[in-house]
Order: structure tokens, then C-alpha cells, then sequence
């Protein structure tokens, strides 16, 4: 294998850049699941924190305890979920700001913070129609009622009611914009005074700006990864951080065998479908193997020679978007895919 993923931070300086004035005054959140899709985390987590990032949201508690190794004290740190009591517990322990969308996660988080004689923040989610978690809209006065009893005890502080809208249609954002509005103003008959209201990811923190509220969730854009399907890369103002290279290692007549493979990544059904970046220009991907692909050559092609798969509209032929618009998936899921497996290359540390 000699597949390489190059990734670029001083883009990711340049995107977050853009992504805070869009979304100003709102705050922004770097989300940086999945080894910050698939970039790495340490090296974008730092650099974010120098470009002036405050919040980081780190889907589970694993992940939320390393960028506080990273990033120490002061990081707010957001978890969407605390999936077990021993979760909650290291949670709570490093300080980190706690998603909850379940009464029986309220009562374990409530549990962690009364065993460490501490005081747990957390952020209520309604389920405002995506239904990927979150409370449904009947229980929740009954939900932010029991967090108010939790708060008057000295347990919790909920600082943030949240959410997650689908971003299918304007008509089901509207709806769920309702929701969650209607969400807010019943924890506040409750007696809950959050002062963080966050709905908004990636595509609505630009196109809607009555969804940004208090803090915006950025994840994709953040990474120069554009909606399948929507607005390029250029027209959003953002740069894709990673391209992903990989060297020739041999020639037989029309064709150049490269060193990366569908077990490092590259989906295997892109095979015959796309052109990849030579030094000779584009040339058709002919196969796609477990760890080895085939190409189309070019004269005085040679072991050795670097071809590129995908990155940003200088490098190569197809960004992450482009590829994932091929077989019909979007942009993450190709970055994601990258094995860890695969050396990761850093411009700008």
C-alpha cells in the first residue's frame, strides 16, 4: 500500500474562518466524530483551538475525554450522548457538556454527578421529527420537569436545549424549527433558563439564519466537504482539507497498478465510473482490488508516479461530494470510509 491522505490545515483554518462569519453571532461548534471525519483528531482539534474554535462537539464520551487530553480546562467539550453509567461517569468527571435525549440517561447523568459530588451540564434534545434520538414532544414537559426537580437538587445545570432537523425540505425544517421553539418555551414554563439553543449543522448554519440561535453545529463544511447535490465547495467559500494520492507500482502495457485499495477505503463500486489525476492527466479507474487498483496508463508512466483519487478542483478531478454523487451517497461517507490504515500527511502543522 502506498496510499497517502493529505490533509491541509491551514484550510481548515480558512473554512472555520468562514463558517464564524457566516454564522456570526451565533458560536460555533466543530464537530469531530469519526476521527474529525476521518482528518485525525489531534492535529485538527489543535488547530482549531488556534483558529479560535471554543467549542468542540465529540459525539461520545471516548472521544470527548481525548480532545480534553488535548485541549485541557477550558474547552467546552459536547458529547451528544452518554451511552452507559460508566460513560456518564467519566463525563461528568472530565467536565464535559452532556447531550441527553432519554429520561433514563437524565437519571444516570443525575447519578454520576451525585457519586462525584459534582454538578453535570447538560443539554436537553427534543426529537423535533428526525427521530434519530431525543425526547418525543408528549413526554417532554413531564422530561424537562424531572430536570428541573434534578437542577433544584444541586444535580444538573441545563445550560442547552438542542435538536436535529433532517435539512430534507424548507417545509420539514419549518416544522421542526416549530418544534423546537414550542420545545424551548416548555422548558421554560418548567423553569429552565438555558442559555444555549443549537439546531442548526453544516447546511442550515449557512442557508437559514433564523436556525443558528446560540451555537451552530459545523461539521462537514468545516472540512470543505459540500452537500451532495447542493451548493459546490466555491460557491460555500470553503477549500476540501484531504486528498488522497497513491503511488504506482508497476506498468503492464495500458496499465498502471496503484497501491490503495477498497480495504483501505476506496469504495469499490467507483471502479469504472471515475477518472483519477495523473501526471499526464486524467485516466479511467479500470478496477478496484483489496488493497491495489488498476489504471488506465500514460506515456513514460513509472513506478513511483503519484496519481490522485480525490481532493480539492486544483489537485484532482473529483472532490469527496463529486465521488459520492457517483454512487449515490454523500461527501462524509467517503471521507470517512479512509482506513486508518492509510498514512495521514499534515500541510501547515
Amino acid at each position: 500500500m502506498t496510499a497517502r491522505l493529505e490533509v491541509d490545515l491551514d484550510a481548515l483554518s480558512a473554512n472555520l474562518a468562514r463558517v464564524q462569519a457566516v454564522a456570526a453571532p451565533a458560536s460555533v461548534m466543530l464537530v469531530v466524530k469519526d476521527d474529525a471525519y476521518g482528518h485525525g483528531l489531534a492535529p485538527v482539534v489543535l488547530r482549531a483551538w488556534a483558529a479560535g474554535i471554543r467549542w468542540i462537539g465529540a459525539f461520545d464520551a471516548r472521544t470527548g475525554l481525548a480532545v480534553r487530553a488535548l485541549l485541557g480546562p477550558d474547552a467546552r467539550i459536547f458529547v451528544w450522548i452518554a451511552a452507559s453509567p460508566g460513560d456518564a461517569l467519566a463525563a461528568v468527571a472530565a467536565d464535559l457538556d452532556i447531550g441527553v435525549g432519554d429520561a433514563q440517561v437524565l437519571e444516570e447523568v443525575a447519578a454520576a454527578a451525585f457519586t462525584l459530588d459534582a454538578r453535570a451540564r447538560v443539554h436537553l434534545k427534543i426529537d423535533t421529527g428526525l427521530h434519530r434520538n431525543g425526547v418525543r414532544p408528549e413526554s417532554w414537559p413531564a422530561f424537562v420537569g424531572r430536570a428541573r426537580t434534578l437542577q433544584d437538587q444541586g444535580r444538573i445545570d441545563v445550560v442547552g436545549i438542542w435538536s436535529h432537523i433532517a435539512e430534507a425540505s424548507d417545509a420539514d425544517d419549518d416544522a421542526a424549527r416549530d418544534a423546537f421553539e414550542d420545545a424551548v418555551a416548555a422548558a421554560g414554563r418548567a423553569g429552565l433558563s438555558p442559555r444555549l439553543r443549537h439546531l442548526a449543522a453544516s447546511a442550515a448554519s449557512f442557508a437559514r439564519p433564523e436556525f443558528r440561535y446560540d451555537l451552530v453545529r459545523v461539521g462537514a463544511f468545516a472540512y470543505g466537504i459540500a452537500p451532495a447535490g447542493g451548493p459546490s465547495a466555491d460557491e460555500l467559500g470553503i477549500r476540501p482539507l484531504a486528498t488522497l494520492r497513491a503511488e504506482v507500482l508497476d506498468t503492464q502495457g495500458e496499465i498502471a497498478r496503484i497501491g490503495v485499495g477498497a480495504l483501505d477505503g476506496l469504495p469499490s463500486v467507483l471502479a469504472g465510473r471515475i477518472v483519477v489525476g495523473t501526471p499526464s492527466g486524467a485516466r479511467p479507474l479500470i478496477d478496484i482490488g483489496e488493497r491495489e487498483s488498476t489504471v488506465g496508463s500514460w506515456p513514460g508512466a513509472a513506478m513511483g508516479d503519484t496519481v490522485t483519487i480525490y481532493g480539492p478542483a486544483d489537485a484532482a478531478p473529483y472532490s469527496a461530494t463529486a465521488l459520492a454523487e457517483k454512487i449515490g451517497t454523500i461527501g462524509e461517507e467517503i471521507a470517512v470510509r479512509i482506513s486508518p490504515g492509510v498514512t495521514r500527511v499534515y500541510r501547515g502543522l
